[in-house]
C-alpha cells in the first residue's frame, strides 16, 4: 500500500488538516505524479465548503497540481518517469463514450474531477489518467504552470470553440484569477480587449495585463459607452451583474459567454437577444487537446498567470489570503512535506 500525506478539510467551515491516506496499487492507466506546486482555485473553496452540494469528507483539495511522473501503470502511454507534468480539472474519463471519443472529453458522463470523489493536489503525490497528466512545456514556469491548467484552459477554450477572431472586439468581465489570464490570451490572440472591473483600483492593472480599455462593470454611463461594440463577452464572475446592460454591449450576432459559476439566476430580455441575433451560452473546462493547444499558445507566447507562492504548510493562509480577495492574482502553493 501506498501511504499519502496531505492536507484535507475535515468537514464544511473547518480549517484544513494534515491527513494521510492510502492510495493503494496503481491501475493499469494511471500515471502517479509527485506533486510539487499546485494553485488553489476558487472550485476547491466551492468544494470545501459544500458550496455545490455536500463534499464527500475528508476532501483533499487541488486541481492545479504541477510535478514529475514518479510511476506508471502498464497501460500508461507517452509519459516517462521523471517527466514534469500537470493535471487540472478532471483526473479521468472513460475514453470510450462518443464525447471521448470526439475530441470533448470535458462532456463525459462518468469523467473524474481530480477533487470529487478523488484526491487532489494538496498532497505529496497525485494520480491520474495517464491522457490527463499533460507534459508541461519547459518554456513555462512550473510554479505558474498550475493555474492554466484549470483557470488558463476554462478562459481560451471559448476562443477555440466560438471561433473568436483576431479581428474581434473582446470584452472581459471581471479581473481576478480568471479574467487576468483572459485579458492575456484575448490580447496574444489578437482581438480588441475591454476589461470590465467592479473595482477601480483594477483598472492600470487591466491596462498593464492586456487590456486596450478598462471600464467600470458598476457605471451604467461607462457600460452605455461601450453599447453595441463587442463580438464577444467574456464573464469570469460568479457575482451577480447588470446583466440587461453588459448584454448590451453586444454587436449583433455578439455573444455573452460565462465561465464563472453565477449561483444566481441570469435575468436576460428575450428581446435583446432577438433584436441582434444575440446569444448567451456558458462553457466548463476544456477538453484534453484544449489543455494542451492552451499550453502550447502561452508557451509560445510567454503568457503566465500571476502568481502568489505559499508553502503547502501554510494552506489555511493563503485559503484565507484567496477568500479575503487580497489574491493578485493566484495563489500557488509549494509543496513542502520533505
Amino acid at each position: 500500500m501506498s501511504t499519502v500525506r496531505a492536507w484535507a478539510s475535515p468537514g464544511k467551515d473547518q480549517a484544513l488538516v494534515a491527513h494521510q491516506y492510502e492510495a493503494g496499487p496503481l491501475g493499469a492507466d494511471e500515471a502517479e505524479i509527485t506533486v510539487e506546486h499546485c494553485g488553489i482555485c476558487h472550485s476547491d473553496l466551492s468544494v470545501i465548503d459544500s458550496e455545490w452540494g455536500p463534499a464527500p469528507y475528508p476532501v483533499v483539495p487541488g486541481h492545479e497540481v504541477v510535478g514529475r511522473v514518479s510511476a506508471l501503470g502498464a497501460n500508461a502511454h507517452g509519459l516517462q518517469i521523471g517527466q514534469r507534468v500537470g493535471v487540472g480539472w478532471l483526473a479521468g474519463s472513460c475514453m470510450h463514450c462518443l464525447q471521448c471519443l470526439g475530441g470533448e472529453q470535458q462532456f463525459c458522463r462518468q469523467q473524474q474531477p481530480t477533487i470529487i470523489g478523488h484526491h487532489g493536489g494538496f498532497a505529496e503525490k497525485v494520480r491520474s489518467h495517464w491522457a490527463w497528466a499533460l507534459p508541461i512545456p519547459d518554456a513555462i514556469d512550473a510554479a505558474a504552470a498550475g493555474p492554466l491548467l484549470c483557470g488558463g484552459v476554462t478562459v481560451f477554450s471559448p476562443l477555440l470553440s466560438f471561433g473568436v477572431k483576431p479581428t474581434h472586439r473582446v470584452g472581459v468581465v471581471g479581473i481576478g484569477g480568471l479574467g487576468h489570464m483572459a485579458l492575456k490570451f484575448c490580447r496574444a490572440w489578437g482581438c480588441e480587449v475591454t476589461a470590465f472591473t467592479s473595482s477601480d483600483s483594477k483598472k492600470d492593472e487591466a491596462l498593464a495585463l492586456g487590456a486596450h480599455r478598462a471600464l467600470s462593470s458598476r457605471d451604467k454611463a461607462q457600460l452605455k459607452s461601450a453599447a453595441g461594440q463587442l463580438d464577444f463577452l467574456l464573464v469570469t464572475v460568479n457575482a451577480d451583474m447588470d446583466w440587461g446592460s453588459l448584454l448590451s454591449t453586444l454587436a449583433p450576432n455578439g455573444r455573452m459567454h460565462f465561465v464563472g459559476m453565477v449561483m444566481n439566476p441570469v435575468g436576460v430580455s428575450v428581446g435583446r437577444l432577438i433584436n441582434g441575433q444575440r446569444s448567451v451560452s456558458g462553457s466548463p473546462t476544456g477538453s484534453r487537446n484544449d489543455i494542451a493547444t492552451m499550453l502550447d499558445f502561452a508557451a509560445r507566447h510567454g503568457i503566465a498567470p500571476q502568481i502568489e507562492r505559499f508553502p503547502m504548510s501554510r494552506v489555511n493562509d493563503a485559503i484565507a489570503h484567496l477568500r479575503e480577495g487580497k489574491a493578485r492574482y493566484r495563489v500557488v502553493l509549494d509543496a513542502d512535506f520533505a
